[in-house]
């Protein structure tokens, strides 16, 4: 039972993650370099992917699949967080915030992987 609970909050705030990429897609968009090319559509589409996963990571057929899918979509979007911290002066979120960001993102990797665990 309360695995399941934990199962629906993840996949909730995966999803509504995903709808802030483009509720407040600026924010998203200034978090990477601005060398990065199609920065936009970058955000864009991984805002689709954070929605279509968590809602795939709800039905038990594809929880798994959807489960590893998203770890590996951190482990990729990590980058990002560190370049955020490292330039926090560029960001109106506490610089010590962003810092503690970077550990949480393995305890949702490791949150993701247990809940998706048949």
């Amino acid at each position: 039972m309360i695995k399941t609970i934990f199962l629906y909050i993840f996949a909730i705030l995966f999803m509504l993650a995903g709808i802030g990429h483009f509720v407040i897609d600026e924010f998203f968009i200034s978090s990477m370099p601005e060398w990065v090319i199609g920065r936009p559509l970058i955000v864009y589409i991984s805002g689709v992917i954070e929605i279509v996963l968590g809602a795939l990571l709800l039905y038990p057929a594809t929880r798994r699949k959807a489960g590893i899918a998203i770890a590996i979509f951190l482990v990729l979007v990590f980058p990002v967080n560190i370049y955020m911290a490292f330039n926090a002066e560029n960001y109106n979120t506490p610089e010590i915030a962003l810092w503690i960001r970077l550990p949480l993102q393995f305890l949702l990797i490791w949150w993701v992987m247990k809940v998706s665990k048949k």
